[in-house]
């Protein structure tokens, strides 16, 4: 497994020997590998409270403290570190317990460093498969990748800050109603970020137990309150490197916000129940739904976490504001939500129920009432009866009120408009509608447009 030149291997070498200390930090030492060395238990503990290492080289003879004992400190801290042990020829038998309390190998003094290089790397292979395996844990329940539909005014705007902040480490505030989309709007700009290749940690705030608020977030250290059986990694620590996005921001208490504020200050952060703090790399991507300012007024919100956060914000408009993106996310979602291999119609009764209603639920609420149409339907064809009946006893039985008088005149123009932001590219324009390129085509015939 190649390492990333802009992210090298942190590791930390424990050893009283001055000279072994002075040695690996000239010739360990690489471009993707940076040591950091101690002499004593104390330095070493130290050190690895203020940095994220990897790979630990550690020397069971230390002047202050029992190799064994610092190798269960360091594991209890993270539970994905990897401990290579330094013995003597007559200390075989530590170095067998701490193979069994989880070491990944062990060398014997005095060591080749061409061989020590290489359990280095091979322990930091075992580091990233680690790293690879919780982070899918910790997406197996994520929704799936959902796209921006759209090129209503508003759509155009929020595009265009997304690629404007995304190669940015810049913290980002996305409000809007709910339902608008407000994780899509995080994929997107975690998905054009320099850390693409790294997780996005999603964490909606209001599904937070009050009282594990911090914990979640920050981890905690075993023992630090009742129930507290073991260590636990908090979101920070799994989004190192990537992105955190913390949905419902609003929800945080006050003590919460003030520890969060820290961690986007200084990019560092505390555990429960430890001293010293934590360094970490991330992307912080926030939203709510709520009236941040009036929160803050109202003294449920920090003020100077307000302030920070609303550096770079993008506001999603509700969907009653771009009622002209309403056909392009119903094709969108006809073709996105079909299990069966029929290609779903709408009738145009049923469009103009669609059009004509406030979606107080925003796009999620749209989802809905496709994906129910969609499987009352008996044919390939949703017309009004399969649509909610509120919906459409509220709509005119004719359009002489409705501002969009010829619904297939709005397709038309609005496949128009998207082609020309596309510069006429079939392919970019049917991605951008949310419909495949046969779909497109087909379109492009009934309308009678040029191809």
């Amino acid at each position: 497994m190649m390492h990333s030149q802009t992210d090298p291997i942190q590791v930390l070498m424990v050893d009283d020997e001055q000279s072994i200390r002075r040695l690996a930090e000239k010739e360990l030492a690489a471009g993707h590998r940076r040591i950091i060395t101690a002499g004593t238990a104390q330095d070493a503990l130290h050190a690895f409270k203020k940095e994220a290492f990897d790979v630990v080289i550690l020397d069971m003879s230390l002047p202050d403290g029992n190799g064994l004992d610092l190798m269960a400190q360091f594991q209890e801290m993270r539970a994905e570190i990897q401990i290579i042990i330094i013995t003597g020829y007559g200390d075989i038998d530590s170095a067998v317990q701490a193979m069994k309390m989880g070491a990944y190998d062990f060398i014997t003094k005095p060591f080749s460093l061409d061989r020590l290089e290489l359990v280095i790397e091979k322990a930091y292979q075992r580091v990233c498969l680690y790293r690879e395996n919780r982070q899918l844990r910790q997406f197996q329940s994520a929704q799936p990748h959902r796209k921006l539909i759209g090129h209503s005014e508003g759509m155009a705007t929020v595009r265009h800050l997304i690629d404007k902040v995304a190669p940015t480490h810049v913290p980002v505030l996305i409000t809007g109603e709910s339902g608008t989309g407000k994780n899509v709007v995080a994929q997107r700009i975690h998905s054009l970020s320099l850390r693409r290749e790294q997780p996005l940690i999603t964490k909606n705030c209001g599904t937070l137990q009050r009282e594990l608020m911090r914990s979640e977030l920050f981890g905690h250290r075993k023992g630090a309150f009742t129930g507290a059986d073991a260590a636990h990694e908090g979101l920070l620590s799994i989004a190192h490197k990537g992105s955190l996005f913390l949905d419902e921001i609003g929800e945080l208490s006050m003590e919460v916000q003030s520890a969060l504020l820290r961690a986007l200050e200084t990019q560092t952060f505390r555990r429960v129940g430890d001293k010293d703090e934590k360094k970490v790399d991330i992307r912080f991507i926030f939203a709510t739904n709520q009236n941040l300012k009036q929160a803050v007024e109202s003294g449920r919100f920090s003020q100077a976490l307000y302030y920070r956060l609303n550096v770079f914000t993008i506001h999603l408009p509700p969907l009653r504001e771009r009622q002209e993106d309403i056909p392009a996310i119903v094709e969108y979602f006809l073709g996105r939500l079909s299990t069966t291999g029929t290609h779903f119609k709408i009738s145009d009764r049923a469009m103009q129920c669609l059009l004509s209603y406030d979606w107080p639920g925003n796009v999620r609420e749209l989802q809905n009432v496709m994906e129910r149409a969609m499987i009352l339907s008996d044919g390939d064809l949703i017309t009004d009866k399969y649509l909610p009946k509120e919906m459409v006893d509220n709509t005119p039985s004719t359009s002489t009120n409705y501002p969009f008088l010829q619904l297939k005149t709005l397709e038309k123009a609005h496949i128009a408009k998207v082609l020309a932001y596309c510069h006429g590219s079939r392919s970019r324009a049917a991605e951008a509608l949310g419909i495949g390129r046969k779909t497109l085509y087909r379109k492009l015939k009934e309308y009678d447009m040029d191809i």
